[in-house]
């Protein structure tokens, strides 16, 4: 990859060129004048990303000071309100957890006395989202990866009964399976949904028998970090939003031994092995643990605005356009700079909304509603657009697609561009129509390793059923090496910040694209469907094509 920016237009000045001039000269090439389209742009960016706004972090007065910019910028563009009492913003009761203390876990044997599991040394607790107090005494049952997915020759419930009892499982995913269903699979709450399935009281993960990596981190590593405050949305008692059984904690190799006996130099090595196969094993004695989570409010909001359809039937349904507000805020200096701006992750994908927006309502009005979507949360998690898909403003049944603006790459001229998710359902077709109106192609996705369609907001309303995509420049031409220096250099680093070396013009090219395949779904006779087959239509129970 290259490591400069010398591939880039002589006018497009590099990071490092910018922060060695002087500050007249630095504000003269960050102010230079732009094209109408483009400025407008850029001005977002300029106020959201700005070192006021402090990165945007959750549950920051300047979260709150950006929600009500974007609120304003609706309200500009002539949208109508679609949050709470007749406003653009809905409020999400976010909640941060964290464990309470070490918490007690221990081991009786049958016909023995309890035997305490040392912490960080047997067993490591969980926080559980669900309940500030958490007890369990049952038995425990050993399934392998806990995964049930019969289309893949997974079932590691058959033949077990797991009524009333703890599920322990080892993680990863089984070798061989398309990585976003291999990521789907590596959550814990895979794991914990399929318990809660077959009437499991929690679920345990048995860390270090596989190698770490995704959904199977190590025991040091979950030792290290148990007590770090993670968010959810609340319930109305004040506890998070959680499913699936409860997730009680971790154990080594050694605490496992202390548990299964005998049985468990077998079930770690069969458990080991690239494709595993171990039969379902019952540990010969009652497991107990006691936690607690403290709990911790975090107001925030998603900020929500519509362009009503025009159709009388085809309006009542409606395309989201949706983009995340936050950022990571302020953290751990580099090079001096504490404050994580998130310029192109994800202040260009809020900008890009806004612009589509006032595209939609200056156009011939579209048959169905475009809803356009601000997040909050999504670097907690996807946490603010699980709320919206939980509580949403017009009926999900009615919801016919989203199209996700998250972290576009405008650093270089963009030649292809990538949809994820989009060869899943009958949005296929029309993005490769849209990205050809723009003069591009459409390309594979180049690192499907990273699972990139599971990982975010648009995942949250495919979970409910709804064909989506999430659309990306690029890798041709100059692509592949600005992207490996973005994500080298600044993702989630102080420097995703204004002084990179961002072509507006592709960014409203980036507009262009994005409001094509919404204004095509918009407009179409029928709404979208996910592939006769697909898995993921088929898991969340979606439109399926005949």
């Amino acid at each position: 990859m290259f490591r400069s920016f010398a591939f880039l237009p002589l006018l497009a000045l590099s990071a490092t060129t910018l922060a060695q001039t002087t500050p007249a000269a630095r504000n003269a090439a960050l102010n230079a004048p732009l094209p109408a389209d483009q400025a407008a742009m850029k001005a977002h960016v300029m106020f959201l990303a700005s070192d006021a706004m402090k990165g945007r972090d959750v549950g920051s007065p300047e979260f709150d000071i950006a929600a009500q910019y974007v609120a304003a910028q609706f309200y500009a563009a002539g949208l109508k309100p679609m949050g709470d009492d007749g406003g653009y913003l809905q409020k999400v009761p976010l909640t941060g957890y964290k464990i309470a203390g070490e918490g007690k876990a221990s081991w009786t044997a049958a016909g023995g006395a309890a035997v305490p599991l040392a912490f960080g040394k047997d067993f490591t607790p969980a926080a559980n989202p669900a309940a500030k107090a958490t007890n369990v005494a049952a038995p425990l049952v050993f399934v392998g990866y806990g995964l049930e997915a019969p289309q893949y020759g997974l079932d590691d419930y058959a033949g077990v009964d797991v009524r009333g009892k703890i599920v322990a499982y080892v993680g990863g995913a089984p070798a061989g399976l398309p990585s976003e269903v291999s990521a789907t699979f590596g959550s814990a709450a895979a794991r914990q949904s399929a318990a809660a399935k077959h009437g499991a009281v929690g679920v345990i993960a048995i860390a270090d028998v596989r190698k770490a990596g995704r959904g199977a981190p190590s025991f040091a590593s979950v030792t290290k970090g148990y007590a770090a405050e993670r968010i959810t949305w609340a319930q109305p008692d004040g506890t998070g939003s959680a499913s699936g059984a409860p997730l009680l904690g971790t154990l080594s190799p050694a605490g496992a031994a202390k548990l299964f006996g005998r049985a468990w130099p077998a079930l770690a090595k069969g458990a080991a092995r690239k494709t595993l196969k171990v039969r379902p094993a019952t540990a010969a004695g009652t497991l107990s643990i006691a936690s607690a989570t403290n709990f911790r409010a975090i107001p925030s909001s998603n900020v929500v605005g519509m362009i009503p359809g025009s159709d009388p039937m085809l309006g009542k349904e409606t395309v989201v356009l949706s983009a995340h507000l936050d950022h990571v805020g302020v953290g751990k200096a580099v090079n001096g700079d504490t404050i994580y701006n998130g310029a192109l992750d994800d202040g260009i994908g809020i900008a890009s909304l806004i612009e589509a927006a006032k595209r939609f309502k200056t156009a011939t009005p579209p048959k169905r509603s475009i809803l356009f979507l601000a997040v909050t949360a999504e670097e907690k998690g996807l946490v603010g657009s699980d709320y919206f898909a939980n509580h949403p403003t017009v009926p999900i049944g009615d919801i016919v697609a989203d199209v996700n603006l998250d972290m576009p790459i405008l650093t270089y001229k963009f030649e292809d561009m990538v949809a994820f998710g989009g060869d899943r359902s009958t949005l296929g077709p029309i993005i490769a129509r849209a990205v050809a109106g723009i003069g591009v192609g459409l390309s594979p996705d180049p690192m499907p390793e990273q699972a990139i369609f599971v990982r975010s907001d648009h995942y949250r309303f495919v979970q409910k059923g709804v064909p989506s995509v999430f659309l990306w420049p690029g890798e041709k031409g100059p692509g592949k090496a600005a992207i490996a220096t973005f994500m080298d250099n600044c993702y989630h680093k102080p420097c995703d910040d204004l002084s990179q070396p961002i072509l507006w013009d592709q960014g409203v090219r980036f507009v262009d694209a994005n409001y094509r395949i919404a204004r095509e779904i918009a407009d179409a006779p029928q709404r979208p469907v996910w592939n006769k087959g697909d898995y993921f239509g088929l898991l969340f129970d979606g439109p399926i094509a005949p």
